[in-house]
């Protein structure tokens, strides 16, 4: 017979032990009870046996008084065994959980080993790196399949950021060349109609201002 057949039939014949002997004991403690309960209606016959020939015989009132006790003692050795066998049943029910849990634990220690048994630090590292790898190609292959398709043709990403540039370099030129028509000074107030000069008109005017002002520098200095 194998360890391990010898470790079931053990197992089941202690259980079976077990519950043999606590049936027993129980079978014993209801005997008792009822013996207990047929003493004491006979107490309670040989008390009213002595109430009732205490004055007319007392002869016969005195002998019911010691049957009484007679039965009164035997009644106390009855309590005696019935608390002797519930200590036992205690203990055999408290015996057998703990030899139960005992046998739980140590299947479930064996169990334990036995899945441990083909298992190793080495191998649990190896099977966790390839869980990585294999999340990694996951991960890269969802990342390629949520890419929109190009109908095959390939962006030149080098040619849309000079087109971006330039077009950054457009909006430029266009806010410098609208800066420039914007006028320096508010234009002086004529009875004609008003009239915005644009930059050369206002270079010109300036030019035009020294020569007259020259002009008039020498025609003094040759009045003189």
């Amino acid at each position: 017979m194998s360890s391990w057949t010898s470790w079931i039939v053990g197992k089941k014949d202690n259980k079976n032990n077990a519950r043999d002997a606590i049936v027993g004991l129980r079978s014993q403690l209801l005997m008792l009870e009822k013996k207990e309960e047929h003493l004491n209606k006979k107490i309670e016959d040989e008390l009213r046996k002595a109430k009732a020939n205490v004055s007319t015989n007392k002869r016969a009132a005195q002998a019911a008084l010691r049957q009484k006790k007679v039965y009164e003692n035997e009644l106390d050795k009855i309590a005696g065994t019935r608390m002797t066998l519930e200590t036992q049943v205690n203990a055999i029910e408290s015996a057998n959980m703990n030899f139960e849990t005992m046998q739980a634990m140590r299947q479930g220690a064996a169990a334990l080993k036995s899945i441990h048994g083909s298992m190793d630090i080495d191998k649990v590292d190896a099977t966790m790196d390839s869980i990585r790898e294999q999340m990694d190609i996951t991960n890269e292959i969802s990342e390629a399949i949520s890419n929109p398709v190009n109908m095959g043709h390939d962006l030149d990403e080098d040619e849309l950021q000079n087109e971006l540039e330039e077009l950054e370099q457009d909006e430029l030129n266009s806010r410098l060349v609208g800066a420039d028509s914007v006028p320096l000074h508010s234009p002086a107030i004529t009875s004609g109609p008003s009239r915005v000069s644009s930059g050369p008109e206002r270079r010109q005017a300036a030019v035009e201002d020294d020569d007259d002002a020259e002009l008039r520098a020498l025609q003094a200095e040759l009045a003189m």
